[in-house]
Formats: structure tokens, sequence, C-alpha cells
């Protein structure tokens, strides 16, 4: 839905909001906000509401700390589940005080390379995302347990589904909040959900990615469960990913379907294909950005981990679902819910762009199952595998100029440096398997 700023003003009256987040997303992907008073709201519309830009992980130092927040104003929406002191919520973009986009901002490097790709004809992009959560119990502080809600399977009902009604009371929460609904079902592991929502253009689609975490977390804590986006919670049972349905579109037209060709395929599409299976490996650590999301990349659970495509085979990275026309789209499926969507959405959009502009010859497909393959058919067979973790896909990242060049140098030092840390003190980090492992053997 679309608002003016009068639109807000009054809807904040009648409404009875008393407060307001600002909301943006640091380079982690961690939603941050600013909460004012209704009194500042007009303020906040006339984009002059500053902030502490030095507070925030990989912004600025301190000494050019200033930084001011300009809201989305068709993101505006009030909270359903505050009924008494209403709070509403607007996602921001991050500027400088000179007026120019702040570099490091997520959402601002998102649309940089979304206006590459409308200077090269393309009006728009399209994002189905299928973020999956784990439900856990909490304990009597409240705090996270190991302990599973349910013990279901892939699309199972109650009683064996006992989030059930968790599950639902999420969905109608984002019918309340303007989300169009498409699916919910339990997921393969226990304790695991879905819940997929109609497509939207890139910007749209990574705001709602923010705001769907949001309401999950909120409405599980209602129901005394924490819900968690980390891939991989829980050793021996599949892994929690996001995979991404996307399309490129010319005024109206999907620009990935072709009436005339065999798979309904176009060359666009093949193009953008194979750029995005070129640059894979380095597109991983954006992609999958932490220690734990290589831990859900591994064979067995069936993780896309291996670099390959088919139309007709869930266990290569893209898959190409059967609608076609309008509906014609690239599922990519190695993207976990712990990813930045901003960032995340920009390094693939760049890798495409890069395939169609320098006509990237694609792969053939590969229609077996990759997983019950040799390591020796799969040498044949020309697929190489994502990076094993999160030191090797950050070295990736640096061999990239394609990938970096979407990052920009700002987001792409203090990335790299925030994850070079985390991987660091993963590595030096004396684990319970060790101690299981090693104290009474030596």
């Amino acid at each position: 839905m679309s608002y003016m700023k009068e639109d807000i003003l009054r809807i904040a009256k009648e409404e009875n909001v008393r407060f307001i987040r600002l909301q943006f997303t640091d380079l982690l992907g961690t939603v941050k906000n600013v909460e004012i008073p209704v009194s500042q709201l007009e303020k906040a519309l006339d984009n002059k509401m500053m902030f502490d830009g030095s507070s925030i992980e990989g912004y600025v130092r301190i000494e050019e700390s200033d930084m001011y927040l300009y809201p989305d104003l068709d993101t505006w929406v009030v909270f359903p589940w505050v009924t008494q002191d209403r709070v509403a919520r607007l996602i921001c973009d991050v500027y400088m005080p000179d007026g120019t986009p702040f570099a490091g901002d997520p959402r601002g490097i998102l649309k940089r390379v979304l206006k590459e790709a409308e200077e090269m004809g393309f009006s728009a992009m399209n994002v189905g995302p299928e973020p999956e959560f784990f439900l856990f119990k909490t304990d009597e502080k409240g705090d996270p347990t190991t302990e599973l809600n349910d013990q279901g399977g892939y699309f199972d009902l109650a009683p064996t589904d006992l989030g059930e009604n968790c599950r639902r009371e999420i969905v109608l929460t984002l019918e309340e909040m303007g989300f169009e609904i498409e699916a919910s079902h339990h997921e393969v592991a226990p304790g695991q959900h879905e819940i997929d929502f109609k497509y939207a253009n890139a910007i749209k689609a990574a705001d709602q990615i923010q705001t769907f975490k949001l309401v999950v977390k909120t409405v599980a804590r209602q129901h005394g469960l924490h819900a968690t986006f980390m891939p991989k919670p829980l050793f021996g049972v599949n892994g929690s990913g996001m995979h991404c349905h996307q399309s490129l579109f010319i005024d109206g037209t999907n620009a990935f379907y072709d009436e005339n060709d065999k798979l309904g395929l176009s060359s666009t599409a093949r193009y953008y294909m194979a750029g995005v299976l070129r640059h894979a490996r380095a597109m991983a650590a954006i992609t999958n950005p932490t220690v734990n999301s290589f831990k859900r990349l591994v064979p067995g659970y069936e993780a896309p981990n291996y670099i390959a495509w088919s139309a007709s085979n869930r266990s290569p990275m893209i898959r190409i679902p059967a609608s076609r026309g309008l509906s014609t789209r690239v599922e990519v499926r190695n993207p976990d819910p712990a990813a930045n969507p901003y960032l995340a959405l920009a390094v693939m959009l760049k890798a495409g762009l890069d395939g169609i502009q320098n006509k990237l010859p694609l792969p053939a497909p590969i229609d077996r199952n990759i997983y019950v393959m040799t390591e020796e058919e799969r040498i044949d067979e020309g697929i190489p595998s994502l990076p094993e973790d999160l030191k090797e896909a950050l070295d990736e990242l640096l061999r990239s100029q394609v990938i970096t060049e979407a990052l920009g140098d700002h987001a792409l030092a203090h990335f790299y440096e925030l994850k070079e840390i985390e991987w660091d003190m993963y590595k030096t980090q004396v684990h319970q398997w060790e101690r299981d492992q090693y104290m009474t053997q030596f």
C-alpha cells in the first residue's frame, strides 16, 4: 500500500499511535531502531531525524557519527500485538548529513544494484523468499532451551505438530500487517516450520523478511516458545534454509520466460543462472554468513551444497520450478535465514547481471540426484561445492571483483572485519565435542 505523509499522520491519530520505531538494518542483518514519540513523527517524515551511527556494527567512526533516517512511507504499519499506547513502524534508508546515501546501508546497497539492473533495461527484480525457523521451549526464566515443542515431520498436523497454533497466529498477524500468505506447514525436522508469503519486488521482499522475523519471534514468545532462524541449531536433522525464488521483469513481461524454449527459459534466464553459479562460492560469505551456516551445507540433510542446476531435481543449488509464463523463476536454494536479506539479494542480482552482461555459458543441467554421486562422479560432471567453512568463504569473497563491487569498499571492509573476528573467536574456542572426544582419551 502506498502512503502519503498526510495519510500517516491521520492514521497515527485515528489508531492512537503513541510511539514509532524508525527501523533500519546493520551489516550483519540485525534489525535496529530509533523509537520516537508520536510528537516527533512529522519531523521524522521530513527526513530530519538524526541518530548516532558510531554505535551500529559496520557503520562509521565516532568522529563522523551523525547520520539521518529517511523513512520509506510505504513501509508504515501499526503493530497489531500492542493494543494500548500503540506502536507503529517505518523502515528507513540511512543518509549522511550532506544528503548522500550512506555507503554501508544494506538497503541502500541493494537499491544501488537494482539501479544497475534498471540501467540494463530491467524494470524489476521479483523475489519470493522461503525462510525456515525452529521453535524451542523456554525455561522458567523465559530463556531458550534445546527442547523442541513437537516431534512432527514434513506437512504433519496437530497433535503431532504442537507448533500449529503458534504458526497459525503468526500467519494471522502477518496478514493483519499486509502480508499475502500462500502456505504454512511443518518442515522436515522436528520443531521446524515454514511460512511462505507472496513474491514482491526485491526491496519489499527484503523488508518483509526482516518484518517476518520480528513477527515470528514476537508471537512465539507469547506462546512461551523461542523462535530461531539459526541455520543449524541441532545436530542430526535438517537445517533451516531461505530459498530465494527470483526473476527479472521488463515492463510487466517476465524476462526469464521463452515459450519457444523446451524448458521455457529465455537466454536471459540462462545467462543469469550462469552468473549465479559462477559466483556462488564468492557469494557464500553473504548468503551463508555464519560459522553455523556451513554446518547446514553438508551432504545428507537435503542441503544444496553442490553448485549445479536442474529443472527436475532438488539436489543442485539452483532449481527451476515447474510454473511458466509470468511465474517462470530461478530458485536459489543455498541462502539461509541468518543472511542479511538486502546484501544477499544484492550479491545474487549482481552475479546474475554479470552473467547477462558477459553472456556467460550455462553448464548442462544435472538431473541426477547429486547426493548419491561419488566424488569422482561429481568431478567428472564438473560439479564444484560451496565453501566448507566461513574462512574459506571469506577468502573466496575477496577474490571476486564482481561481488566485492556489489558490496562497495565500505561495506566490504567492515563486513570482512566483523566476520574475521567471528571466525577467530570460533577457531580458538574449546567446544563441548572436543571435551567429550578427548578428555578421557588422553
